[in-house]
């Protein structure tokens, strides 16, 4: 096997429409794990374009990638825009028992 001609594998490559972007979010929600999730919100706004995504949230590219990194700590406000600029909105329900 010829590893010199491997490919990093991302995610962000891989979303084509906006059914696969829900889907994806969903599957993290139901983790209920927010380093999974901002994970997951990281790869839909490179899928995106992070440099246009930044520039319409009014923030810096690279603030953007460090509130989005598993360490990153965003503010619900920053989520809403971002989710807003993808032309999404979160919705609850009630949990089953």
């Amino acid at each position: 096997m010829d590893l010199s001609k491997t490919t990093v594998w991302d995610m962000a490559d891989h979303i084509n429409n906006k059914e696969e972007v829900i889907a994806y979010l969903e599957a993290a929600l139901e983790e209920n794990d927010t380093k999974l999730l901002l994970s997951i919100i990281s790869d839909i706004a490179r899928s995106e374009g992070m440099s246009k995504i930044a520039r319409e949230l009014g923030v810096s590219r690279e603030g953007l990638y460090r509130s989005l990194a598993p360490s990153g700590n965003p503010s619900f406000d920053t989520v809403f825009k971002l989710l807003d600029l993808l032309g999404l909105r979160v919705r609850l329900e009630k949990k089953s028992a």
